[in-house]
């Protein structure tokens, strides 16, 4: 009898154990997102350095970003990129250090790869509507007929964002909306003092596939690039939106 009853027991305890291992796997695998892979931690480096106009930083970062996998035309794409975010005077010195970084690793006999062009524009439609599309499409938001804020202070402004930058820039193909949004956010971090641009485009990044945790490591790997302040003033950004999108789900 007391065997039956020591067998059942260590039948018993089996079934727990496993139920417990089973159930933690469960919970593992659903907080464990991928993380920022190499690749898309250069695209954050050099979109800080770039924006900064760090140029010596930014030329390590050149060099790791081609190491890690980005493309010579990917490194363009997101230097052409941020002069939406940073101006021209940043952008074009990326691209001038970018020539620099090129002809350098030339001489010693590395050869990197250009990766693909853009790809042919449809254009359908009128570009204010192809950008207002996409605005749309990025905020998971349908954007009011009625202009108000800035928009309705400055009209010419709404042009130019939806017909420049949501469909002439955003539309171009070589690299993502989410590798953009990973641009953005680190331009924008960078230069500071853009709190509620920043809040927008960290919510965009999430409904472009970032996740909560994806973006907290963002601010790990950006405050290698920022003074303490700035890292701080981002991390708290970043961390209200994580919370609020916890709630949400």
């Amino acid at each position: 009898m007391m065997k039956i009853i020591y067998h059942k027991t260590i039948l018993f305890l089996f079934i727990v154990i496993g139920m417990v291992s089973h159930l933690k796997s469960q919970y593992n695998n659903k907080i464990q997102d991928p993380l920022l892979n190499s690749r898309q931690q250069s695209i954050i480096i050099i979109s800080s350095y770039t924006a900064k106009g760090d140029l010596s930083q930014l030329k390590k970062a050149l060099n790791n970003g081609l190491n890690s996998g980005l493309t010579v035309n990917e490194i363009k794409e997101i230097l052409v990129h941020l002069y939406a975010y940073c101006g021209f005077p940043r952008s074009i010195r990326g691209l001038q250090t970018f020539m620099e970084v090129i002809e350098d690793r030339k001489n010693q006999g590395i050869k990197d790869i250009d990766g693909k062009d853009i790809s042919p524009l449809k254009r359908n439609e009128n570009k204010y509507e192809r950008g207002k599309k996409i605005l749309e499409e990025l905020t998971k938001t349908q954007q009011p007929e009625k202009l108000s804020g800035y928009s309705a202070f400055a009209p010419i402004i709404d042009t130019f964002l939806k017909e420049h930058l949501f469909a002439d820039i955003f539309e171009r193909d070589i690299i993502t909306y989410a590798e953009r949004e990973l641009v953005t956010i680190s331009a924008i971090s960078a230069i500071g003092k853009a709190e509620p641009m920043l809040r927008s485009h960290l919510n965009i990044c999430l409904n472009v596939g970032w996740s909560p945790r994806q973006l907290q490591q963002f601010t790990s790997i950006i405050k290698t690039t920022l003074k303490r302040k700035e890292a701080s003033s981002v991390r708290k950004i970043v961390n209200e939106i994580v919370e609020q999108q916890e709630k949400n789900t």
